[in-house]
């Protein structure tokens, strides 16, 4: 986690009985980043659905409640609303931009369609004697808007504390009841105070302790495990990533020798990664370790194939029967085996989740082949222990299980592997040349220093694309290299990382000169939103 200058970490072991800060989710993939930012703040938060009730809500024992941001219009037929028995609960409530219009119109307040739009950096002025949430910040602060309807009148009992160009009641309080909101978004980095303005909520308003860390997280998760699997016996997928080997690493703690873990090479890795995963894997873990070379059943499987949904699908589904073919051979091996192997254990992140639909109105930006893509006929129950995480909270999980900096440090690469960074068919030859092209480009991005300072770098394949060369004073049709370095703090948004102008010469030239039937190296400047990090 980053922000361990903010509050200080606790020593003292902490139980698993931790009252959540619920962050209601108004459809809006900000939602994820509030309850990330919350978790920053060493406390424990869930995200829920807005459709749940306020019984729902209070059933859970929520420590403090927040209102994510939404797409709606607090005016729109069908647009989700709060009951304002909810804010007579006596649990402090926290609105944010949508919510924070919807807990406004809730209570009695006056939400109007203005024309007075305000998207992005907005300068927000508070007002004389303002504090409670906006407690050391200054009075002129750049936020972060996204909205079209604004509060012209607050509630009865509330004090305005911020207005900006467009929005006249921009934050305001009622701290008898413990309900507040800001029309901005803190939870982003554009906003430059809105850490301050969440904790000031969490610690000073609901009086929260920081007391949950990842260390929590493996606790609880231990324990979650053992109740699941009992006695059974479980698999898990190494794919060489650090969240297939986090979460294998932590079943493992849970449940001993009853995980073995399966190594499916499918022959969609990179260069060197196998021999990382038997060598590295094992040495930190001691784990059992079963190696399935499946390279001909998923090359077969994608002849031809070009859709990159398809290829995913298939992908995921290949990986299923891999597993079922390595557990009976598991099984057959095991003279003393007790039962059979049912449960499968997979490194799903919150993003994975997020992005394959899984939040309520969440759209399905892509088909993950261990969320989105497994087939019906499933023959394993799921053990997904890092579901609710994201990658910083989880390379800090494999960190306190002993994982080495190998491990927990490695970019993200996707499960599909290469297979989805190949546009077009996959096949041998075009494995061949990407895996050259990449390894060259890893090379040089670790030899010049900047692999912490890189989210990750995928480099993809347009095998479908020929482009005209020179090469040896000789005319050439080669194929197209894009580079896609980004940075980002949890793959929910990115940008592209400006790398230097001489580390990307240096690649260009190694890849065009190094590797046969490549003439042309480009760029990716695209951020996400509206681009995703992965081309396929």
């Amino acid at each position: 986690m980053d922000r361990i200058d903010a509050v200080t970490a606790p020593t003292a072991p902490v139980t698993t009985a931790h009252r959540p800060v619920l962050v209601v989710d108004y459809g809006a993939q900000y939602a994820q980043l509030i309850a990330r930012r919350v978790r920053e703040a060493y406390v424990y938060s869930e995200i829920v659905p807005h459709t749940f009730s306020t019984e729902q809500l209070l059933a859970k024992n929520p420590a403090a409640i927040i209102l994510s941001g939404g797409p709606s219009s607090v005016y729109a037929e069908g647009a989700p609303a709060v009951g304002a028995d909810l804010f007579a609960a006596g649990v402090p409530v926290f609105g944010i931009c949508y919510g924070f219009q919807a807990m406004a119109r809730a209570l009695g307040g006056t939400v109007a369609q203005t024309g007075l739009r305000e998207y992005g950096a907005t300068d927000a002025t508070a007002l004389a004697g303002a504090s409670s949430i906006l407690e050391g910040t200054p009075e002129l602060q750049n936020v972060w808007m996204s909205h079209g309807d604004s509060v012209q009148e607050a509630p009865e009992g509330f004090e305005v504390l911020a207005c900006t160009a467009g929005a006249p009641v921009a934050a305001f309080a009622d701290p008898a009841r413990k309900l507040y909101g800001v029309q901005w978004h803190p939870e982003v980095k554009h906003s430059d105070f809105g850490q301050t303005v969440l904790e000031n909520f969490l610690f000073r308003e609901a009086g929260l302790e920081p007391d949950w860390t990842t260390g929590n997280v493996i606790d609880e998760q231990v324990e979650r495990v053992r109740a699941q699997i009992g006695t059974g016996r479980a698999i898990c997928g190494l794919s060489g990533g650090v969240d297939s080997a986090v979460a294998a690493a932590l079943v493992q703690k849970a449940i001993g020798d009853q995980l073995t873990c399966v190594f499916v090479n499918h022959g969609l890795l990179r260069e060197g990664e196998a021999e990382q995963v038997e060598r590295d894997f094992v040495a930190a873990t001691g784990a059992r370790l079963y190696v399935a070379n499946e390279q001909e059943r998923f090359l077969s499987a994608l002849a031809g194939v070009t859709d990159p949904e398809t290829k995913r699908k298939i992908i995921g589904r290949e990986f299923i029967r891999a597993f079922e073919a390595a557990e009976a051979a598991i099984v057959a091996e095991a003279a003393d085996a007790g039962e059979p192997v049912r449960f499968l254990v997979q490194g799903t992140l919150y993003p994975d989740v997020v992005e394959s639909g899984g939040g309520e109105g969440a759209a399905n930006i892509k088909s993950h082949h261990n969320v989105g893509g497994l087939p019906e006929d499933l023959q394993f129950e799921l053990v997904e222990p890092l579901r609710s995480l994201f990658k910083d909270e989880v390379r800090s999980v494999g960190a306190q299980l002993g994982l080495p900096a190998e491990i927990v440090g490695r970019q993200p690469f996707p499960g599909p592997g290469l297979g989805i960074r190949i546009i077009g068919a996959v096949d041998e030859e075009r494995l061949a040349l990407l895996r050259k092209a990449d390894a060259i480009a890893r090379a040089e991005l670790t030899a010049s220093g900047l692999d912490s300072e890189v989210w990750q770098m995928p480099v993809v394949l347009l095998a479908d694309v020929r482009s005209v060369g020179v090469q040896g004073d000789g005319r050439t049709y080669g194929h197209p290299i894009v580079l896609r370095p980004v940075s980002s703090e949890d793959a929910m948004t990115a940008d592209w990382s400006r790398l230097p102008y001489d580390l990307l010469a240096r690649i260009s030239n190694r890849i065009t000169n190094e590797v046969d039937g490549v003439n042309r190296v480009v760029l990716d400047v695209t951020s996400k939103p509206p681009g995703t990090i992965e081309w396929e």
